[in-house]
């Protein structure tokens, strides 16, 4: 699926979400988003930008890693259904509103948690976060003008991790 597409359902999903569970699965598959995201335009992208890239794939595995994970819904992890980036500029634009969006629906949540744990997590969150965005700016600040619609390969033809060893 189209990154924008993805990011487009992940807006809508963060809007629609009332419970800090749901905001905190929403913060998740924002910040796998962007660690796919990363990793896509790292491989694929021009070379000057792969240092950049690499870094808002590192800052969204911090993101969406850890114990803390949330549950994922029925819909599975959206990433994973990243096919293509498109408009490189629109999709990296896109992603930086969303982690917005995150950042301002998880400060929400941990100003009302009671529980220190779970305000700690949203506070490393939001600093996941914040330098996804960072790492988004520069990218688009170094995009080079032909570079905004960058393929990437089908998914069927991404071998499995672990295709090898199944036999």
């Amino acid at each position: 699926m189209d990154a924008v597409r993805l990011i487009g359902v992940g807006r809508r999903a963060l809007a629609q979400s009332q419970d800090p569970r749901d905001i905190m699965r929403e913060a998740w598959q924002a910040q796998a988003l962007a660690q796919a995201m990363g990793s896509r335009l790292a491989m694929q992208g021009p070379p000057e930008l792969r240092g950049e890239a690499l870094g808002l794939s590192e800052a969204g595995a911090r993101g969406s890693g850890g114990s803390a994970t949330p549950v994922v819904g029925a819909g599975g992890i959206r990433a994973a259904q990243l096919t293509e980036l498109g408009d490189v500029h629109q999709a990296l634009t896109d992603l930086g509103a969303l982690l917005g969006d995150v950042g301002i629906a998880l400060v929400a949540v941990a100003s009302e948690s009671f529980e220190e744990g779970a305000y700690w997590q949203c506070m490393e969150a939001i600093d996941a976060a914040d330098e996804s965005r960072d790492r988004i700016l520069e990218i688009l600040r170094r995009l080079p003008e032909g570079g905004r619609a960058l393929p990437l390969a089908d998914r069927e033809h991404v071998p499995e991790p672990d295709s090898d060893s199944a036999a």
